[in-house]
């Protein structure tokens, strides 16, 4: 008979062995077999009861592991003259694991004893547990300088791009990063603040020519004035910042709820998980747990870390970087939700019927720890049948479950008709050398779909509870369009033989209905887009205006505080209506209500214009270097001077010009949106499909200028008439009867 391995035998193999846990894995290594498994689930048990194993689904691992991002202390490099470092914040039963700093070019040196944040990376087969990257010193805020580099015989200088910053920055001999003049530069403080003369700076990151997509984002930021650094108290309060413990909090950490984002996210402020309700008066129904970082815990009312998220008021996401709302220390640590270690949070259990509709809510301020931290991908695979190794074991508690509470959901959905756009995102893709290497369309799985439903249901419960508890709150409203939009949305629809009723109270299943006409059929894309442009922009306000676009009576925004600072109001709205704790809405966030809304609305929409025209600049980089080529496209705007054109490869907007049309006039119809020639009779209108050559690109504006080539399929006619002088056909043009005679000539030739 096999003996039985001791305890700590088991822990040095599950430590060693972290991907291949499960207790098949476990009796495979050490040859047990038969009856003996019996006495092995019996160790098992008893060392998950002592707390040296955790069990997760069928998989035992330890309990707690460090965040991705970490405050450590330096220690002394050793024999070898490497540089280690330990946790300052382990919370596991085991020893401190080992952490390896790996220091780059341009890196601050560091000494034992000092506390840095890091990035952390897990490695496999040393005697060391980590990687770590510096990030910052704990402690220090160097001011952040971005201009251009001016070589002198010694050193140089910074020039700032900011028109605001009136003095430049002496870069000392060695502290230029081999920095080459007129190269564009991001720099920061290198001696205390407050010295005579100009300050110096070390320069950090070299970012090229100051046309290149690289600096592309950076340039957005300060045209935008998007606030990019973070004061030094608002530094010195997150990094004082302690983990929050079980106080006044319901132990959830025995819940399986996991986070599902995309592969390269940073932060995750949501964890959801379902399970099928055992109620039977709830046959078929859900019990659907979503989990949402407890950013108010450390974001209090008042503080400096709170004026200066409600300042940024979002998160703003470029194609190479983020503007975080908060600091790194609280963004990517102490409030995201990393697989595997303990974080506060406040979460809603809802229980939904087998349709799909809310039945109850309750909610809870917790302490959780994740199973694990997913992305869409991977979750889409195996819920396909594809499991990875991260997935396999969650099939059955935690992932099925959540696909098979969406299919009740998505019935809900249905019936509730939401407005249901077609119009495909395009994601940028950016190369090492910050160039645009590909322009992809993002897949929309049936995982996005089901976090989607997952928030919106939580947004939902947030806004119904609160207005139950006659709480002050900021809803997300959207209201229905105009009557004007309305009627001009309508006549698009006829002139492209669909209907859109008239004389009703307008719903989203109108417009639906409409949408659904034009699917299948050339005119799909203008209908999409004519419709999208007939919205109103969403906003924050005190009042409930409801939501017009997702057809709901109430709705809050409850499911993301690290980026949204609307969010970190309901929360505490939510504290302070079920007496949490005395971090809840102060009096001066409820009599600053109106102006906070706002606020936060004005930088979503800053963020907004900042993110489209960085991707401009991008695209314009990108199609730089195919100047001449010709592309697909289809026309997505009309104004006198021109026709904006979508196009297909991209998504890139440019402009065909008139000009660029022959030497005709073109009649402008503002109400039809249509340019209509003079002597051809070619009209052009939104939704119709072009072939394009691109005629310039200019990455420093975001300009595109394209020449239409065939127009529906059709090559483009040309004038005749000479390109000076006045045009003669200006005044024929502006004839009603004579346009629509030309425009029944023409549609019987395309016939």
């Amino acid at each position: 008979m096999k003996i039985i391995p001791t305890k700590q035998a088991i822990l040095d193999w599950v430590t060693e062995h972290p991907t291949k846990a499960a207790k098949r894995d476990i009796a495979k290594a050490f040859g047990i077999k038969g009856a003996a498994r019996i006495d092995l689930k019996r160790i098992l048990k008893e060392l998950e009861a002592e707390g040296h194993l955790t069990k997760r689904v069928k998989t035992y691992r330890d309990p707690d592991k460090l965040p991705p991002i970490s405050v450590l202390e330096v220690l002394a490099p050793d024999a070898d003259g490497d540089l280690f470092a330990r946790p300052m914040e382990w919370t596991g039963t085991g020893a401190e694991p080992r952490i390896l700093l790996m220091q780059k070019d341009g890196d601050l040196a560091l000494g034992a004893g000092e506390r840095i944040l890091a990035k952390l990376q897990v490695v496999q087969g040393e005697d060391y547990a980590y990687l770590g990257r510096l990030v910052r010193k704990i402690g220090s805020n160097p001011e952040k300088i971005l201009g251009i580099f001016r070589k002198q015989s010694e050193g140089g200088r910074v020039v700032p791009i900011d028109k605001g910053a009136g003095k430049e920055w002496i870069v000392s001999s060695g502290q230029d990063n081999g920095a080459e003049d007129g190269e564009l530069v991001e720099a920061e403080q290198s001696g205390p603040k407050g010295r005579m003369g100009l300050p110096r700076a070390r320069i950090v990151a070299r970012l090229g020519d100051p046309t290149a997509p690289r600096a592309v984002s950076l340039i957005a930021i300060h045209q935008h004035n998007i606030p990019d650094a973070f004061p030094d108290d608002v530094i010195q309060m997150a990094d004082n910042a302690v983990p929050a413990g079980m106080d006044g909090r319901e132990d959830l950490r025995d819940v399986p709820l996991v986070t599902i984002d995309p592969a390269d996210a940073r932060d995750h402020d949501d964890a959801i998980w379902a399970e099928l309700d055992t109620d039977p008066a709830n046959v078929g129904g859900f019990i659907l747990w979503v989990a949402i970082a407890d950013v108010a815990h450390y974001v209090t009312s008042g503080s400096a870390l709170d004026r200066e998220a409600r300042l940024r008021g979002n998160s703003t996401y470029f194609p190479d970087r983020v503007v975080p709302m908060l600091p790194d220390r609280l963004s990517g640590d102490l409030c995201s939700l990393h697989e595997g270690v303990p974080r506060p949070c406040i979460a809603v259990r809802m229980k939904i019927d087998s349709k799909g509709t809310k039945v109850s809510h309750e909610f809870t301020r917790g302490l959780m720890r994740s199973a694990a931290s997913l992305n869409y991908a991977e979750v889409q695979r195996a819920r396909d049948g594809a499991p990875n190794e991260a997935c396999a074991p969650l099939m059955e508690t935690v992932i099925n479950p959540i696909y098979e509470a969406y299919e009740a959901l998505k019935l809900a959905r249905a019936a509730r008709q939401p407005l249901e756009l077609n119009l495909p995102e395009r994601k940028i893709v950016l190369g090492e050398d910050g160039k645009v290497s590909s322009v992809a369309i993002a897949e929309r799985l049936d995982a996005h779909k089901l976090i989607e439903e997952f928030m919106v249901l939580a947004n939902v419960a947030a806004a119904e509870e609160l207005f139950f508890k006659n709480r002050p709150l900021l809803y997300r409203v959207h209201e229905e369009p105009s009557d004007e939009k309305m009627e001009a949305l309508r006549e698009v629809a006829l002139g492209s033989g669909l209907n859109l009723a008239k004389g009703q109270v307008l719903h989203t299943s109108h417009l639906n209905r409409l949408l659904a006409q034009a699917a299948g059929t050339d005119h799909s894309e203008l209908i999409n887009i004519s419709t999208l442009r007939s919205m109103t922009q969403a906003y924050y306000h005190q009042q409930n205006y409801g939501h017009f676009g997702l057809a709901l009576r109430s709705y809050a925004h409850f499911t993301s505080p690290i980026r949204r600072y609307a969010d970190l109001i309901v929360h505490r709205a939510l504290v302070s209506a079920h007496g949490w704790g005395d971090d809840g809405l102060s009096p001066q966030d409820i009599q600053s209500l109106d102006e906070t809304a706002k606020q936060i609305s004005d930088t979503e929409r800053r963020s907004m214009v900042a993110e489209r025209d960085t991707n401009d600049r991008y695209l314009a980089a990108y199609l730089s270097e195919r100047i001449g080529n010709e592309m697909t496209g289809h026309i997505s705007g009309i104004q006198s001077f021109g026709a904006f054109i979508k196009l297909d490869e991209t998504g890139a907007d440019g402009l065909a010009p008139v000009r660029s049309m022959g030497a005709e006039f073109f009649h402008y119809d503002a109400d039809t949106q249509t340019l209509m020639g003079a002597d051809t009779g070619i009209t052009l209108s939104i939704g119709q499909k072009v072939v394009v050559r691109i005629a310039d690109a200019v990455p420093v504006t975001g300009g595109l200028e394209l020449e239409v080539l065939a127009l529906d399929g059709m090559q483009m006619p040309r004038s005749n008439r000479r390109p000076r002088g006045k045009p003669a056909g200006r005044k024929h043009a502006r004839s009603k009867a004579k346009r629509d005679k030309i425009q029944k000539k023409v549609t019987r030739k395309r016939r």
